[in-house]
């Protein structure tokens, strides 16, 4: 496993005019390895990757880009601290089954409509709506209108690795929607049971808007 570097820009030394001197540090760039479906960060540093070129994930209905690492080796070992994802959901299609987590949780629709299920009530969203999910919030999205919605995803990390991530609930109006699981549970794989799994992919063009 790869050696976290430390997540800072700059030491201070003793001594100096002021009581201390200030000199960077060099973080390095991180390597990407090219995949059968797109570019992956392969060590921990610095990058710029273009969305198209990275590695995606379909199912029917859903495509998926995981930003900060898709298992939890890639994570822990080069994003410990932050989650980031783009979703694209197709009208009626959740992007995940109702649930909450221990961390704060954020959304911005970049493209088209959906709808959020938060707390048992529905909630309509359209283009730059920003939703905020504080730990302990239960939601869910699906898509709506009559085309795709893209909605960027971000969430805190830096408690995860030593505690419970969060639980599976179930909920009347998010099981309209396909969009819960049978019974309340911190096990993906009994939440997911009748969900197809994703696949990675290399980009699908037109997935995303131009």
């Amino acid at each position: 496993m790869s050696q976290l570097r430390p997540p800072v820009a700059a030491k201070l030394i003793a001594g100096g005019a002021h009581g201390s001197s200030y000199y960077p540090i060099v973080v390095r760039e991180a390597e990407l390895q090219e995949t059968d479906a797109g570019l992956v960060p392969a060590s921990t540093g610095w990058f710029v990757m273009n969305a198209r070129d990275a590695r995606w994930f379909h199912r029917p209905g859903r495509d998926s880009l995981p930003l900060t690492g898709d298992d939890e080796f890639e994570a822990e070992t080069y994003f410990p601290m932050l989650g980031m994802s783009i979703q694209v959901l197709a009208p009626g299609e959740p992007n995940a089954m109702y649930h909450w987590e221990t961390e704060q949780e954020d959304f911005l629709v970049l493209a088209g409509e959906a709808l959020l299920i938060v707390e048992g009530q529905e909630r309509k969203l359209r283009q730059w709506d920003f939703v905020h999910c504080p730990p302990e919030t239960r939601h869910v999205f699906v898509g709506a209108g009559d085309g795709p919605c893209v909605i960027f995803v971000a969430s805190s990390r830096q408690f995860q690795a030593s505690g419970p991530w969060g639980y599976y609930t179930v909920d009347e109006t998010a099981h309209r929607y396909g969009a819960c699981p049978d019974v309340e549970t911190q096990d993906g794989g009994v939440a997911y049971a009748n969900v197809q799994p994703s696949q990675p992919t290399r980009y699908r063009e037109g997935v995303l808007p131009d």
